[in-house]
């Protein structure tokens, strides 16, 4: 079968909205916020074709909370350091039991005595691939803390995205702890609150969370950061390989970006997840090599889960079909 054919039988029979191929930019936007009305509170799309110049936006100038997406900005904090001689991915860095996360956590669920030593490369492994918030506050310390990596992203003239707390702090603001959330004191605080993690996974739009202005982004500049990484221009070229092959590896939220492309469908990206908030970031490979960068945020859901991954998934497959009828 022709390609051309395929895909748009593959568009038929996916359910996607069933896009139209010829539409314009400003049609694709209205559909992408009809498909995933139902499904979202609030919806942040921004997608660019790699080697276009057209950038496809829905509320692209938004903030929106960041969850698990301001892992990438710490990544590209720390390999800029290495790039600079400051950090080697070799180093190794002791976890110490104070430093251990609760959360999405391989670390802390596994090694539980002391005498832990990770490489920085198996750090950031971690917190790409697996969203582990024990490496992610550790990558936060060689980045040298919230405040510079966010540092480094205005020093990459993008301004719409601040990144203020760490995983820790993150838990104890959104859970209401008076002590800093290690993985020791929330399980303290989970005996005596045993709904907490049905809350913090599935509570609806939590509105002092998402007015808090810490650790937001615009889509528009979480597009802009992850352009700059494609181009080398945020990191090295070595650095840029090294983080779009962990993110290729990325084992969460298998029904976001990926949920509804063709299988097989190369995908290097990265989830975040909070209350009320489902994201997916990341790059997709069209079938004929050519790739596109695609962010999507959401906010002020008060839907199940699967509703928020299913989107996502509508977001992603929309644009692989459109983009792949892009000459």
């Amino acid at each position: 079968m022709r390609p051309v054919i395929w895909l748009i039988a593959l568009a038929l029979i996916a359910g996607s909205g069933q896009p139209s191929f010829s539409q314009s930019p400003t049609a694709l936007t209205k559909q992408l916020a009809a498909i995933t009305a139902p499904l979202v509170g609030r919806v942040g799309v921004a997608a660019k074709l790699i080697g276009s110049n057209n950038v496809i936006a829905l509320n692209g100038d938004e903030l929106f909370p960041m969850a698990s997406v301001y892992k990438v900005p710490a990544a590209v904090a720390a390999l800029r350091k290495v790039d600079a001689g400051q950090l080697s991915l070799n180093q190794l860095v002791e976890i110490k039991p104070d430093d251990l996360s609760a959360g999405d956590n391989v670390i802390a669920t596994n090694f539980l005595h002391p005498g832990i030593q990770l490489s920085v490369a198996n750090l950031i492994e971690a917190m790409i691939t697996e969203s582990d918030n024990t490496a992610t506050d550790m990558v936060f310390d060689v980045a040298g803390g919230p405040s510079n990596i966010t540092s480094t992203m205005r020093s990459l003239g993008i301004t719409g995205m601040r990144i203020d707390r760490n995983t820790k702090e993150l838990m104890t603001d959104t859970l209401g702890m008076k002590v800093l959330g290690t993985a020791k004191a929330v399980a303290e605080f989970a005996r005596s609150n045993p709904d907490i993690r049905t809350k913090f996974a599935e509570m609806p739009k939590d509105s002092a969370y998402e007015a808090d202005p810490r650790d937001q982004s615009t889509p528009l500049a979480m597009l802009e950061l992850l352009m700059q990484i494609e181009d080398a221009k945020a990191t090295s070229r070595s650095s840029r390989d090294f983080l779009l092959a962990s993110m290729s590896r990325t084992r969460t939220g298998p029904g976001r970006l990926k949920g509804l492309l063709p299988r097989g469908t190369p995908v290097a990206h990265k989830t975040g997840t909070s209350s009320g908030v489902a994201n997916d970031v990341g790059y997709i490979t069209l079938p004929d090599g050519r790739r596109f960068i695609v962010v999507v945020f959401t906010k002020s859901s008060s839907t199940p889960r699967p509703d928020r991954d299913r989107a996502i998934a509508e977001v992603a497959r929309t644009l692989f079909d459109y983009f792949a009828m892009q000459n």
